[in-house]
């Protein structure tokens, strides 16, 4: 019972603008990199494929030492980098969803996403009051005012759906050049981070 009121109260306080500003600020080196050069991310879906957290560590690490110094995870469909704020354990990354595909991710596909959602991570970045306003949203359980907020700064027609999820959102996307659906997440994790393949903390 104790637990189950823990997660209600850390649910009901996050996130906030500056957890959602911190996390904007760390990702964005990654992110412009992802977007802007092809090789840097092709060699990031190869380490995802094959699940090599060596490689991806140090792919990180070429755009953000502070970054690659964060946990993160692979379930050979995506990637999920963790943050800690005040005992809070939050999570942000890129999956096809599970039980799709196995031993898949487009460097195509992540490249055009990551190009359209960069201007939210942008946005968050640099305004603190658009981050507090996004983050007031989803502790609100405002779905159609999140929507609108990330609706304004992501313009792609990929934007497939935008959902409030464990106190964070996820951003789907397709596009007509892949069969399979992305998803860029950010949530707040209530137990230590567990991914199916493996993990590194």
């Amino acid at each position: 019972m104790g637990k189950h009121r823990g997660k209600q109260r850390h649910t009901a306080l996050a996130p906030t603008g500056t957890i959602l500003q911190r996390i904007a600020r760390q990702m964005l080196p990654f992110y412009k990199a992802i977007a802007c050069n092809r090789k840097y991310a092709a060699a990031w879906s190869r380490a995802i494929v094959a699940a090599d957290l060596d490689a991806m560590i140090k792919l990180l690490r070429k755009v953000s030492p502070v970054l690659g110094k964060q946990g993160l995870g692979t379930n050979a469909i995506g990637y999920f980098i963790s943050f800690e704020f005040c005992k809070l354990g939050y999570s942000n990354g890129v999956t096809i969803p599970p039980g799709t595909v196995q031993f898949k991710f487009e460097t195509r596909v992540n490249q055009a996403m990551t190009r359209a959602f960069l201007p939210l991570y942008r946005k968050l970045a640099l305004s603190r009051s658009f981050a507090d306003k996004l983050a007031r949203a989803i502790r609100k359980k405002d779905q159609a005012r999140v929507i609108a907020i990330i609706r304004s700064v992501v313009k792609s027609p990929a934007l497939k759906a935008v959902r409030i999820e464990d106190a964070g959102f996820v951003l789907v996307f397709k596009f007509p050049f892949s069969k399979f659906r992305y998803q860029n997440l950010l949530f707040l994790e209530f137990e230590p981070f567990q991914f199916p393949l493996v993990e590194q903390r």
